[in-house]
């Protein structure tokens, strides 16, 4: 049987210096039957003709140009620009080994039920020096609520699986389950790593282009999730880029995430709580949890009547233990209290 096409998105913004690694990355796989879909997000450096001037004589690489949207509407218009099998997402800092979408593929096919692999990945610096080998657990801390044996309901070798590629995967195992209850307490699913089979992708209807800036992805990979097994191939098969000034995971864009954070898991938990399970607390103490970071973050932009009404909906969810409360409250309170029209009103005060 011919091999089935893979569609792989590249979503891109003033990535002129970085998008021509990333293509190579992608041309370069041992699985040939793929298109590269670049949508650059309304560039304005020199994107569009180093993708012209490089590949417009390359027929699987294709270039779209759009008004800026934002990551979930780039790729959304990636998506709709897709026609194969499979699709492949493939941010435009980041590489992949050369075989990995040949292992994801062969996964996919032996386990027909499975809609979406994952994989682990290197973190390199801005020098492209590996700082982290297996950075997924890291940056996912989800991860560190369960065990594998919890998320997961089946581990398999992938040395059964590709037996050629033995020397790339080692003792490395597919796992394999429904992870959508797991899930709910925090991301699992690294983008620059997902390959999706298109009847999942028709289900899930897309990214999310509500949630802008930063931290969209977690809600489109838990909708992934929600609808039926998913799969992790738990070794590092793509350099995830880290150090550069216009990542979108910088702790100036920190607060953004935690919104859609709230955003995400809040009317998830709400509207399917019937097939979320974990028990009503693990719940709440998420909840808590995600507004508090945005009082945090609102905090330290100078915003403390947002801080104090995300606060006070953390303590609906959780009562805090008292001095980590008392402590943000009166951190809150310092802030937003006008100063004292004179020394004797302080003095007042202070009684």
């Amino acid at each position: 049987m011919p091999a089935p096409l893979v569609n792989v998105i590249v979503p891109t913004y003033n990535r002129a210096h970085l998008v021509g690694r990333t293509i190579e990355s992608a041309l370069r796989q041992t699985y040939q039957n793929l298109e590269i879909v670049v949508m650059d997000d309304g560039s304005t450096d020199d994107t569009e003709a180093v993708v012209r001037k490089s590949y417009g004589s390359e027929p699987r690489v294709r270039y779209f140009k759009k008004e800026n949207g934002g990551p979930a509407s780039a790729r959304n218009a990636g998506i709709d620009q897709a026609c194969g099998d499979y699709v492949a997402l493939l941010d435009s800092d980041d590489t992949w080994h050369p075989w990995k979408l040949d292992l994801q593929i062969r996964c996919m096919v032996r386990f027909p039920d499975v809609g979406m692999t994952w994989t682990d990945m290197q973190m390199i610096g801005p020098d492209g020096q590996v700082l982290h080998e297996r950075y997924l657990r890291k940056m996912y801390t989800a991860y560190r609520l369960f065990t594998d044996e919890q998320i997961f309901d089946r581990a398999i070798p992938l040395r059964e699986i590709a037996p050629d590629l033995t020397d790339h995967v080692g003792d490395a195992k597919l796992r394999t389950g429904n992870i959508f209850s797991k899930m709910v307490m925090g991301n699992l699913v690294h983008t620059s790593t997902v390959v999706l089979r298109r009847e999942r992708l028709a289900r899930v209807k897309g990214f999310n282009t509500e949630l802008r800036v930063s931290g969209e992805d977690f809600d489109f990979h838990l909708r992934t999730a929600r609808e039926g097994t998913v799969g992790l191939i738990d070794l590092p098969t793509i350099r995830y880029q880290q150090g550069l000034p216009d990542r979108l995971t910088a702790g100036r864009y920190a607060v953004y995430m935690a919104e859609n954070l709230v955003r995400t898991i809040e009317p998830m938990i709400l509207n399917e709580r019937h097939a979320i399970d974990l028990p009503d607390e693990l719940l709440s103490r998420k909840l808590a949890e995600a507004h508090a970071w945005i009082a945090s973050e609102r905090l330290k932009r100078s915003e403390p009547a947002l801080a104090r009404a995300h606060y006070l909906k953390s303590l609906h969810y959780w009562p805090w233990p008292r001095p980590t409360a008392f402590l943000c409250h009166v951190a809150i309170w310092q802030r937003h209290r006008p100063p004292p029209r004179s020394a004797c009103d302080e003095g007042v005060a202070s009684r």
